[in-house]
């Protein structure tokens, strides 16, 4: 049987990053899901490590979440659902925590990677599409209501949306940067471009 493909969608705030995903995996009538969140112990884990209200968590902690909620992930949705040939397109992953927790908390980044890694027995995506857009876009498209890592202001976010870069910049392979401007549309085709030349199409 035919393994499933294993995008993932990963950038900065109001990047359009879950837009994408969506897109994607309606258009492979793939699994589309995300981290923190796409189980039900991973709901609890966003809700505390987003809201507000939660306040300060212990950096170590926040890391140590973040690893759990992904190791439930691959255990109970990614995995299973690539082992049965189903495609999968994640709005976060590895990359993530390696950005925000590693470059921007300031926790070493390469701790951050292995720590996810042995999170989810080092599974890796086949393709991981960054998406980017200019701080002063992100700043418009976010609005008012920020979450706890949204609300953590102008130079942490610099230091994640390098963190990205970073990693895209170390591993050309597997990871290709896209212009996250321009309307919905517009980012959509230059998506699918980048993945109609890395794979064959679905079925």
């Amino acid at each position: 049987m035919r393994r499933g493909r294993f995008v993932v969608f990963e950038g900065g705030e109001g990047t359009g990053k879950s837009t994408q995903a969506q897109i994607l995996a309606e258009r492979w009538g793939a699994v589309v899901t995300r981290e923190p969140g796409g189980t039900a112990l991973g709901a609890e884990l966003r809700r505390v490590l987003l809201d507000p209200a939660t306040g300060s968590i212990d950096l170590a902690a926040e890391t140590l979440l973040m690893a759990a909620d992904r190791a439930q992930h691959v255990a109970e949705v990614v995995e299973p659902a690539l082992a049965s040939g189903r495609d999968v397109v994640c709005d976060r992953y590895i990359g993530s925590s390696v950005a925000y927790q590693g470059h921007g908390r300031g926790i070493e980044p390469d701790f951050v990677a292995r720590l996810s890694e042995w999170a989810t027995s080092a599974l890796l995506p086949d393709l991981v599409v960054l998406l980017v857009v200019p701080e002063s876009v992100s700043r418009e498209r976010l609005g008012g209501d920020l979450d706890r890592f949204e609300q953590a202001g102008d130079d942490f976010h610099r230091r994640v949306s390098g963190g990205f870069l970073l990693q895209a910049a170390a591993d050309p392979d597997r990871w290709v940067v896209v212009d996250g401007l321009g309307s919905v549309a517009e980012v959509s085709e230059r998506v699918a471009g980048v993945l109609d030349g890395r794979f064959d199409p679905p079925g």
